[in-house]
């Protein structure tokens, strides 16, 4: 039985966020090149797991990610005006959830 699922003679598969590709991979998923991808990382737009040697390794949420920066860039966003966007979309992201948990508490 594997631990994982609990189901008898199957391994598991990836767990959400796992880094599964390489960045060729991840570059010819978002349809963008691996240059761009570096520049997004060096801007903080994008921050990959790495290998114990350095090799950059993206989940399938990294792909996500740089499929959104594509549509953001096709807007005609800058990487300054997305790394904003990213951002506010974090918070807004923050204070759903916390207002869910507010409305979620029985009145007192």
């Amino acid at each position: 039985m594997d631990a994982v699922s609990g189901t008898p003679g199957q391994k598991p598969g990836p767990r959400a966020g796992q880094a599964l590709y390489a960045i060729s991979v991840a570059a010819k998923l978002a349809g963008t090149g691996q240059q761009n991808i570096r520049l997004y990382e060096t801007k903080g737009l994008i921050l990959p797991e790495r290998t114990a040697g350095g090799t950059r390794q993206y989940s399938d949420a990294d792909v996500a990610l740089l499929l959104h920066i594509g549509e953001l860039l096709d807007q005609g966003l800058n990487l300054a005006g997305i790394a904003k966007v990213l951002e506010l979309e974090v918070a807004n992201a923050e204070l759903r959830r916390a207002l869910g948990r507010a409305r979620s508490r029985p009145d007192t």
